[in-house]
């Protein structure tokens, strides 16, 4: 099986039921030796219009979270400085809401000109959904990669979201890739899909090609629709999953990003040693992760060394 090959449902379904040590010793076949660490700043919070169950940054719910506006560009270049300091490469500039105003956006614009000068950092971007003269701006900025995640199969995005459409979250990574730039485009796992559904999921992301993919593992967050989804995926499933993915998209980088503390710390090291060749290090948006001194240690003792 070549890099380029594309399996099939029934194949994939195969595999993803296999002997979980043969499935991992298989998808191990495709990783590096290097690990990839990113970091990000949340730097608009709350007050969005989506109405996505698992978000606690969505209007429709009452959730406990501070909301606030923009940050300013300073304090996104402090905190891309100090995940340069952890190892990072990579600095995501992270807003909530379906997509930017125009005041907004041309505040981003300068934040990804001011990070494009911070040595050792790539600068990345995540803002919701883009319209052509967006992406075409963003790309004309400087900007390296855009995030963008399709969250969960297109047959049960309706069950996650219905303020936009799983349609709309692709239409946003074609433009980046029209516009040169490069795609990360993940995942949610653990919001009530089927495992036929992770499976469409990995065939989806190997027709969108994404550079990278960010796997979140849902936390479930009070007064949120999927509040006390805490069931619907465990340890076991989460890795073969993974695996699958990694099979099914072997020249992205698939990267732990949100609700990976769901996963054991041997589980965790199972996955970088077989699937998993990024971290999105630090805390995320509205959860909280390692410590990012945590995630040298691991990658050390796992004898992996940290891409610059």
């Amino acid at each position: 099986m070549t890099a380029k090959t594309k399996l099939s449902k029934e194949e994939l379904l195969k595999l993803y039921n296999m002997d979980l040590k043969e499935l991992l010793q298989l998808s191990s076949k495709y990783i590096k030796d290097t690990v990839e660490f990113c970091s990000i700043v949340n730097a608009r919070n709350g007050k969005c219009s989506q109405n996505c169950k698992y978000c606690a940054q969505s209007s429709h719910y009452r959730t406990d979270i501070e909301s606030y506006p923009l940050i300013p560009v300073k304090d996104v270049i402090k905190a891309a400085e100090e995940s340069r300091e952890n190892k990072a490469d990579r600095f995501a500039v992270v807003t909530s809401g379906k997509t930017p105003d125009e005041e907004d956006f041309d505040k981003v614009l300068e934040m990804i000109k001011a990070l494009n000068k911070v040595e050792g950092i790539k600068s990345c971007a995540s803002i919701g959904i883009l319209d052509d003269e967006q992406a075409k701006a963003l790309a004309a900025a400087g900007l390296k990669r855009f995030h963008h995640n399709i969250n969960s199969s297109e047959s049960y995005y309706p069950n996650v979201c219905t303020t936009h459409t799983w349609q709309d979250r692709l239409n946003t990574c074609k433009l980046v890739k029209k516009y040169g730039m490069e795609l990360c485009c993940g995942v949610i796992l653990g919001m009530g899909e089927s495992v036929e559904q992770r499976i469409e999921m990995a065939m989806e992301l190997s027709e969108i090609e994404p550079d990278s993919i960010p796997i979140n593992i849902l936390m479930p967050i009070p007064q949120t629709p999927f509040e006390n989804y805490h069931d619907k995926i465990d340890e076991e499933n989460i890795l073969r999953t993974l695996a699958v993915f990694k099979i099914a998209n072997q020249d992205a980088v698939l990267r732990f990003c949100g609700g990976r503390m769901r996963l054991s710390q041997e589980n965790q090291e199972k996955a970088l040693k077989s699937c998993v060749e990024g971290i999105l290090i630090g805390n995320y948006l509205t959860t909280t992760g390692k410590k990012p001194q945590e995630d040298i240690e691991t990658v050390k003792r796992l004898g992996k060394t940290i891409k610059n």
